[in-house]
């Protein structure tokens, strides 16, 4: 740990994006997400920067850190509180670190509007995208471990993924989070979205995406992202299969 605290930030930081500070509306999301305000502040710029905006640094290398630091803290959990066997525990943590499981908590926290993309990036609906918003959660996790060590971090953790450990499920639940636990409740393989179309300008584009689970069916929707598209695929696909 003394290592992570006692070297300085990587030389080029201090320049990644200083023309565009945080504005208020998320800082103070941060602020309640990490339970303090986000300091230094170009290190939580990098956490919510999408490549796609062509920024000399994006959340890539925080999100590759952050991933380890929330299965450590989610195993170390488990681990605490589960008499469940290895393989047990095993399947409990993949489930809460895998990529809807981030995209979940980063809903539920109201991120989506606070990325920084791309036109392009946005357009194509990145700001619901289960990749992007997973991948922002676990560069967010990272960026508290830099600025902050790993004690706070876990106590983040912990309040970000209560009700998902907990075992809580909301009624409001995403339809592709609650499509991807249908398929593991019922011992299928994942979903599989395909865009099927695209049609229209760029300014009114319209995406047609087919979503499939091997040995049960398929249902597809249409929507203004692709994004939005999967998401009536998969609200359609439960409300068909189940």
């Amino acid at each position: 740990m003394d290592l992570v605290h006692g070297r300085t930030l990587e030389p080029d930081r201090g320049n990644v994006l200083s023309a565009a500070p945080l504005p208020a509306d998320t800082i103070a999301l941060l602020t309640r997400i990490v339970g303090t305000a986000p300091q230094p502040a170009d290190l939580w710029i990098e956490a919510l920067t999408h490549g796609s905006t062509g920024a000399a640094r994006d959340y890539q290398r925080l999100e590759f850190l952050g991933d380890r630091v929330l299965g450590l803290v989610i195993a170390e959990w488990l681990h605490e509180g589960e008499r469940a066997d290895e393989g047990r525990l095993s399947q409990r943590l993949n489930a809460l670190v895998s990529r809807q499981s981030c995209a979940e908590v980063a809903r539920t926290q109201g991120l989506g509007p606070h990325i920084r993309l791309g036109k392009q990036a946005r357009d194509d609906g990145g700001a619901d995208s289960d990749n992007i918003l997973g991948d922002v959660v676990e560069a967010l996790i990272g960026a508290s471990f830099i600025a902050r060590g790993f004690e706070p971090t876990r106590t983040m953790v912990r309040s970000l993924w209560a009700d998902a450990v907990a075992g809580k499920a909301g009624a409001s639940k995403h339809p592709k989070s609650a499509l991807q636990e249908w398929a593991a409740g019922n011992r299928r393989k994942l979903p599989e979205y395909r865009l099927v179309s695209r049609d229209g300008p760029d300014h009114a584009a319209r995406f047609t995406v087919a979503v499939a689970i091997k040995g049960v069916g398929e249902a597809s929707a249409e929507g203004s992202s692709k994004q939005e598209a999967e998401t009536a695929a998969a609200a359609a696909f439960l409300e068909r299969f189940g």
